[in-house]
């Protein structure tokens, strides 16, 4: 409404001082800033007093007070002073005892707790594939201060102020990720924000592809990923890659446990996915990213590699790159490169080097489209502000993964696996592929009669921890009698091809116990964990395998 018809009561601005009259009425007058002086202004004694401003503000009497004459100010400032100092140290204190306690101060319970998870990593064999142990700076950064900030945007684009050493922590991080893998930033983009690789990849999914494209990787039981896109046999789409988006896998051959990429090609012809995705989560071979180009390239889609668990070989370039084929390469960063959990995702810019699918080409540019697009889908699209701590401490891991300590490293990474596959072969056990390329293997213990879950239960009893998988059986159907083994985390101890020697006979042994168990009480899992009650092999077993870890240093343990 304009401002001539507002209500008489109420005035719009400031207005000189009224005396109050019977109608209860304030009378308006024109917007001013500066109020009419009133008359001096006599207190009930009769004392002359500075004259004070009065003004009214919507309808409200207001009065700036001056100082009195003959006012005296106190007489002992220092009193005042040392009261609200004292006032001061009383808040300080405050904050000190709550925020200034040690953890085994803060919460005995949980420190407790976590001290035990500290013996239990120290005191055991860790042959998960997908874990890692990091180093002490690392620990740091991510309990660092750098935990209080929020940044949600990119570098140079936050959505709040205060950022500018969170922007060079960040853009240090990119610098670091592209030279660790040896790439030109005037061709590759790095984003360091996803709190994942599952994350990451959906964010390559969300940005570059429209709700039910088509996306197609490695069958979950043949060695992939579920963030890959996953249905389990009754059609449930267990995977949000398979909710939002349509998935069609191709699979390793049954027999051989190779991919079989005249299969895989036949498929993606037909299928014609938007985006094409190689790498996995338990294939212990080499990935023939050119036969995939070849692939993508024919069906017109986008080359996405999932290189989370050889992300540490591929730096090192103790295996292929995905790099020279692929459009976009995302990882996770604790796996084989030792640094903090989280995601990071690759992509190709500037002038195309090759046709794409058509859903990238209706804009007609020569130019890679994919950094605004990624970096959109992984904030705001998914996420919101970024684990600075995380990026930090993600920059300390890539600058080490660029030393020739690191390379040194993964090569002994490579050669304890396959020391570890040498050591099981000779013991008469089965591996899918005959073996390995990299940094893990699959046992398949379906000759030994055990299954994969069984045989993972001994294991944690005797302090050694790995993990089931499927694999295929001889019929060509899944099997649950797998179980994926890897070498990073022991090597990172610093064993090397002799301690697999003897980690391969505690295996031999927890597998010839679980064979016992089960031939007395069966293979039913409740009935099998009872027999694991007090027994004696399992508990002499786990005696070796604690005296045997304990030779070996914990990085970022005191």
């Amino acid at each position: 409404m304009r401002f001539a018809e507002a209500q008489p009561g109420l005035s719009l601005g400031f207005s000189s001082h009224q005396s109050t009259s019977t109608s209860n009425s304030i009378q308006s007058v024109p917007l001013q800033l500066l109020d009419q002086k009133e008359d001096k202004i006599r207190v009930e004694n009769g004392d002359d007093r500075e004259e004070d401003e009065k003004f009214n503000l919507l309808g409200h009497s207001i009065c700036l007070k001056r100082q009195r004459d003959g006012f005296t100010p106190n007489p002992n400032p220092s009193k005042c002073l040392a009261v609200e100092s004292a006032g001061l140290e009383a808040r300080r204190a405050a904050v000190r005892s709550w925020g200034n306690q040690p953890l085994s101060v803060a919460d005995p319970e949980l420190h407790e707790i976590m001290e035990k998870e500290k013996h239990r990593q120290f005191k055991g064999i860790e042959l998960v594939a997908s874990e890692n142990f990091v180093c002490r700076a690392v620990m740091e950064a991510l309990g660092s201060h750098l935990t209080n900030k929020y940044s949600e945007g990119m570098p140079g684009a936050r959505y709040y102020t205060g950022n500018q050493y969170i922007d060079q922590i960040e853009l240090l991080c990119h610098e670091r990720a592209l030279a660790a893998f040896g790439l030109d930033p005037e061709k590759w983009g790095v984003n360091v924000q996803p709190y994942s690789c599952t994350s990451a990849n959906f964010a390559v999914y969300t940005g570059l592809l429209l709700p039910n494209d088509r996306i197609m990787g490695l069958d979950s039981p043949s060695g992939g990923h579920m963030s890959h896109g996953y249905y389990i046999p009754g059609g449930k789409k267990v995977s949000a890659a398979s909710i939002f988006f349509d998935s069609f896998p191709y699979k390793v051959n049954p027999q051989t446990g190779y991919i079989d990429y005249d299969k895989l090609e036949e498929r993606a012809v037909d299928y014609r996915p938007k985006i094409l995705i190689c790498g996995g989560s338990s294939y212990p071979r080499e990935w023939d990213y050119a036969r995939f180009r070849h692939v993508a390239d024919k069906c017109g889609a986008v080359l996405m590699c999932d290189m989370a668990h050889i992300s540490g070989l591929v730096a090192a370039k103790e295996c292929a790159s995905p790099f020279d084929y692929c459009d976009v390469v995302t990882s996770t960063t604790h796996k084989s490169l030792r640094g903090p959990r989280g995601g990071i995702i690759f992509y190709r810019k500037g002038t195309k080097l090759r046709k794409q699918g058509v859903h990238h080409t209706n804009d007609g540019s020569n130019n890679y489209d994919f950094e605004e697009k990624i970096n959109f889908a992984v904030f705001p699209s998914l996420q919101g502000g970024p684990h600075n701590n995380y990026v930090a401490a993600l920059a300390i891991a890539l600058k080490q993964v660029a030393t020739p300590e690191y390379k040194s490293y993964m090569n002994q990474v490579k050669r304890n696996a396959q020391a570890l596959a040498n050591a099981l072969l000779r013991r008469r056990c089965r591996l899918v592929t005959g073996g390995t390329d990299n940094h893990l293997l699959l046992w398949d213990l379906t000759g030994l009669g055990i299954t994969g879950k069984n045989f993972e239960n001994v294991c944690e009893l005797c302090d050694i921890t790995l993990n089931k998988t499927a694999i295929f059986g001889d019929n060509g159907a899944p099997s649950r009698r797998g179980v994926r083994i890897g070498t990073p985390a022991m090597t990172t101890r610093g064993c090397v091809e002799a301690d697999f020697e003897t980690i391969a006979d505690f295996l031999v042994r927890a597998a010839k116990i679980t064979a016992s168990v089960q031939l007395e009480h069966g293979t039913c899992h409740k009935d099998f964990i009872q027999g694991l009650q007090n027994n004696k092999d399992i508990v002499e077993l786990r005696n070796r395998v604690e005296t045997f870890a304990y030779q070996f240093e914990m990085p970022g343990y005191d």
